[in-house]
């Protein structure tokens, strides 16, 4: 035998040689992750140039029809709007226009059945030319000349229309020129000249 004996059985070997030692769980690194963050899921670019564009779903179209016809009503009522208005502007044009033809029609046809009264006053020039009124007699029952004068007793007599005063005096206002269809009368009432359509000029005097 030699003279180192073995260990015996369930004794410890009393050896010194290094043993290994174990890592402590918190000096234990961790392998750093590389760079795949990966959730599962994947991530596909698309091409402009080439990518399709997804065909819209039944709800999206019905979405779209009904936005369509909805424009499509504001559009036609907002013409049909437009349309009545002008209709309202010609109707109100027509109507002014044929309420003033109307208008003016009337008046002109109330001007022309309208006559007017005038009062005829007979006098007689003095020596210095100037008219003085005389009696109506003195005019009336009488042909008048062609100069408009009426001849009496041998003198001149003639109307002043429109004018005033008494006899004896020079008339007041008036004139030598018997108006346009006018009345006109004496202020005995005799009638000189009838106005109005149909009318009679100053001539040959009528007693009423």
């Amino acid at each position: 035998m030699s003279d180192e004996e073995p260990p015996k059985g369930g004794e410890p070997a009393d050896d010194k040689s290094e043993q290994v030692k174990q890592p402590d769980k918190g000096d234990t690194e961790q392998p750093e992750p590389e760079g795949d963050y990966s959730s599962g899921g994947s991530i596909e670019f698309q091409d402009a140039a080439t990518t399709k564009p997804r065909p819209p779903t039944p709800a999206e179209m019905r979405a779209r029809d009904k936005y369509a016809k909805k424009q499509k009503e504001l559009e036609e009522a907002r013409i049909e709007a437009e349309d009545k208005q002008r209709h309202q502007r010609r109707v109100l044009m027509g109507a002014a226009a044929a309420v003033g033809v109307v208008g003016l029609v009337a008046g002109l046809g109330y001007w022309m059945l309208s006559t007017p009264d005038v009062t005829a006053q007979c006098v007689q020039e003095d020596p210095n030319g100037q008219p003085i009124i005389v009696p109506d007699s003195y005019c009336t029952g009488h042909t008048a000349g062609l100069n408009g004068f009426y001849y009496f007793g041998g003198h001149q007599y003639h109307y002043y229309y429109g004018s005033s005063g008494s006899v004896g005096s020079r008339p007041i206002g008036g004139s030598t020129v018997a108006p346009k269809g006018a009345n006109i009368t004496t202020k005995s009432g005799t009638s000189i000249s009838r106005g109005g359509l149909g009318g009679s000029s100053p001539g040959k005097s009528s007693g009423s």
